[in-house]
């Protein structure tokens, strides 16, 4: 009896001593890429855990982004769409001395336009963020800080200085999502942007 009580706790200790093993690699591939995420969706992470309440739900959202941006035909522009586009952005930069609010909805256009010939869909606000935020991790947040701006604009609570920040959070998204193929586009210079008193 003596010899099967003790191997009968030998298989339990080897049993327990597998799962504590198995248990911990689970632990330790969850906290890797619950770091994985965290290092690529960088500022969203931390929005979406506080948004949604949770870890668990922040990351599951962000792999199902993932998952529907992978099934999109991202492409980079042409050299001359590249150009055009940045064309377009000089000139509406220049109409803001006379015409902020216009400016702000043509940078809001502008980026639109951008996004589309890029080949991201044109849903909702938070589903062009949601997409946005895979590639382009650092500046959904300055979508998101534009698209602000923009709303209270149009209730015609935004002054020329918001409508400058706007101007700015524009811009910043708008660089990062003008990727050219076929060699480096020629950048044109950033304007300042300058606020009549």
């Amino acid at each position: 009896m003596d010899a099967v009580n003790t191997q009968t706790l030998m298989v339990l200790a080897v049993v327990v001593i597998l799962v504590l093993v198995a248990l911990a690699v689970v632990l330790a591939q969850r906290k890797r890429q619950s770091r994985q995420l965290e290092e690529r969706f960088g500022p969203e992470y931390g929005r979406l855990v506080k948004e949604l309440g949770n870890r668990s739900k922040a990351e599951a959202e962000l792999k199902r982004r993932q998952q529907r941006v992978e099934g999109l035909r991202i492409v980079p522009l042409a050299p001359g769409e590249g150009a055009r586009f940045s064309k377009a952005w000089n000139s509406l930069q220049a109409e803001f001395v006379d015409n902020p609010q216009g400016a702000v909805a043509q940078a809001d256009e502008l980026v639109r336009e951008l996004m589309q010939k890029r080949g991201y869909p044109m849903g909702d606000f938070e589903r062009r963020a949601a997409d946005i935020s895979v590639d382009h991790p650092a500046v959904v947040s300055n979508y998101r800080a534009a698209q602000q701006i923009r709303s209270r604009n149009l209730r015609g609570e935004a002054d020329t200085e918001e409508l400058r920040k706007a101007l700015v959070h524009y811009r910043a998204l708008f660089d990062d999502l003008l990727e050219v193929r076929e060699g480096q586009r020629e950048r044109m210079p950033a304007r300042p942007v300058e606020v009549r008193s």
